[in-house]
């Protein structure tokens, strides 16, 4: 393993030669040699990474017109003391710092008989516009998602939150990505050991490359089964302003669209932006139905399996008399048929997910017409199943931010009712209850305010109070902490 914290060389033809043998020859690190102020230099960047326009207006023109200096220290102090140039002027001493600016977009600029580079930030690099979240829409709310380029980011919340009290800290993890962290977080609002916390875990962290939120969300969890995340992800900047006004920990990681909040409680997968934006009672009333439809969603199939197998005299006659005639031809139990029917679902949602969108259309309509249709008619699955599991599926699409879960715990459930019947699934219900109520991050409880019990967080769980109610109430994540 290479080793390129070394410091600059000062011999400039011997520091080009040390660059190209750290990069390899690589044909997008281009070097240009030219002489200014009577001292030569030369001026590095990375093709495709630096913004042309920029270069041209802000570092050429104006370093070409450089008058005689004696030496390279009076001509970097010179260009530091009367030159701007740009606004993010960082210096690398060591080929570590160099290459890193160098891959993040910098013009870095490095002269003869002086050992550190001067770098200037004009990044052009492309990247995709703002655009609205694909995994949490809304009706009411701004229609603005985090993006890849992580300053883009960050500018989206310096917008919504113009406040000192918001800070953002920037660090690299990676050995060879040196992906950009950003901490964000409201200084009067946060706990300081939460802070402080959270910074020693991501300490531990020494992976070569950072590329998604699932290489960082590990590090901030707790390192035992958890059923559910107890860090929460958000493409929307709007939602992790909120999370950051409750006193939360945000992290953005360049490249990527999502941000991770820290720490999530459970009543928070059943709530929207939306929510703020109807009326109350509309509101309480949409979140029971996400309530409802989060247990119909696991428990549904398990339910109609375990009645129908174990306990039919919970069924009235005429339900009964229904079951029985259209179960009688069915070839398979009911519990392999449930299973078949659940797999073959999870089977076409993942297909049109992989596919392109071109065809994701056909094969919701292949799955859903043809192989739906010709499973019924061919007996091989009864009608009342089909309409059960697809009810079940329909409930878990309101809640996609469960899916995993519901998806597991949907099979778990129904496994236990064919085995031991309702018995079975209120003694699993029972387990997974144990393990979301002693889920914590950071000494948060994951399902306050339900457990430990507080009044005034009920408000923006049970039911949605009024806006004037709860503009009160001043409200920090710190009131859970154990």
């Amino acid at each position: 393993m290479h080793n390129y914290n070394v410091p600059i060389i000062k011999n400039l033809s011997e520091n080009i030669k040390k660059i190209k043998e750290i990069s390899g020859g690589s044909s997008d690190v281009l070097i240009n040699e030219f002489v200014t102020g009577s001292i030569k230099c030369a001026l590095l960047c990375c093709e495709g990474m630096v913004s042309t326009a920029l270069m041209c207006e802000l570092v050429f023109e104006p370093i070409v017109n450089i008058p005689a200096k004696k030496d390279s220290h009076e001509l970097f102090n010179h260009i530091e003391k009367y030159m701007l140039m740009s606004s993010d002027r960082p210096k690398a001493d060591n080929y570590e710092t160099l290459f890193r600016l160098l891959n993040s977009g910098f013009a870095v600029l490095i002269a003869d008989n002086i050992n550190y580079a001067l770098a200037f930030g004009i990044q052009g690099y492309a990247s995709r516009s703002i655009q609205e979240s694909s995994g949490e829409s809304n009706i009411m709310g701004s229609h603005e998602g985090f993006v890849e380029i992580i300053r883009t980011n960050m500018s989206l919340v310096r917008r919504r939150l113009k406040t000192p009290e918001l800070v953002m800290e920037i660090f690299q993890k990676g050995e060879k990505s040196s992906t950009d962290l950003c901490l964000c977080y409201m200084k009067d609002r946060v706990p300081k050991k939460l802070i402080s916390d959270i910074k020693n875990s991501l300490g531990k962290i020494k992976l070569e490359s950072v590329l998604s939120t699932g290489y960082i969300k590990p590090f901030v969890e707790r390192n035992k089964f958890e059923l559910f995340n107890s860090a929460g992800t958000t493409e929307r900047p709007d939602v992790f302003c909120s999370k950051l006004i409750e006193g939360r920990v945000g992290i953005f990681i360049d490249g990527v669209p999502f941000a991770i909040t820290v720490p999530k409680l459970f009543c928070e997968s059943f709530q929207t932006l939306d929510d703020y934006a109807f009326k109350p009672y509309y509101s309480t009333f949409i979140r029971w139905i996400k309530y409802m439809a989060f247990l119909t969603a696991i428990l549904l199939p398990a339910v109609y399996s375990a009645i129908v197998t174990y306990h039919p005299e919970l069924l009235n006659s005429t339900m009964l008399m229904l079951l029985v005639e259209a179960e009688k031809n069915a070839p398979l139990s009911i519990t392999t048929e449930t299973v078949f029917v659940l797999l073959m679902y999870e089977i076409i949602r993942e297909a049109g997910l992989r596919f392109p969108k071109t065809v994701g259309g056909a094969v919701s309509i292949v799955s859903g017409l043809i192989i739906g249709d010709a499973a019924v008619k061919s007996g091989f699955v009864s009608t009342p199943l089909l309409t059960v599991s697809a009810l079940a599926v329909m409930s878990g699409f309101v809640i996609p931010e469960l899916n995993q879960q519901i998806t597991l715990l949907r099979f778990a459930f129904l496994i236990s009712g064919a085995v031991f019947g309702l018995f079975g699934i209120s003694l699993l219900g029972c387990a997974v209850l144990t393990n979301i109520c002693a889920t914590e991050n950071y000494g948060f409880p994951f399902t306050a305010p339900v457990s430990p019990f507080s009044g005034s967080g009920m408000g923006d769980t049970a039911v949605r109070s009024d806006i004037k109610k709860m503009q009160d109430r001043n409200f920090t994540v710190e009131e859970y902490h154990e």
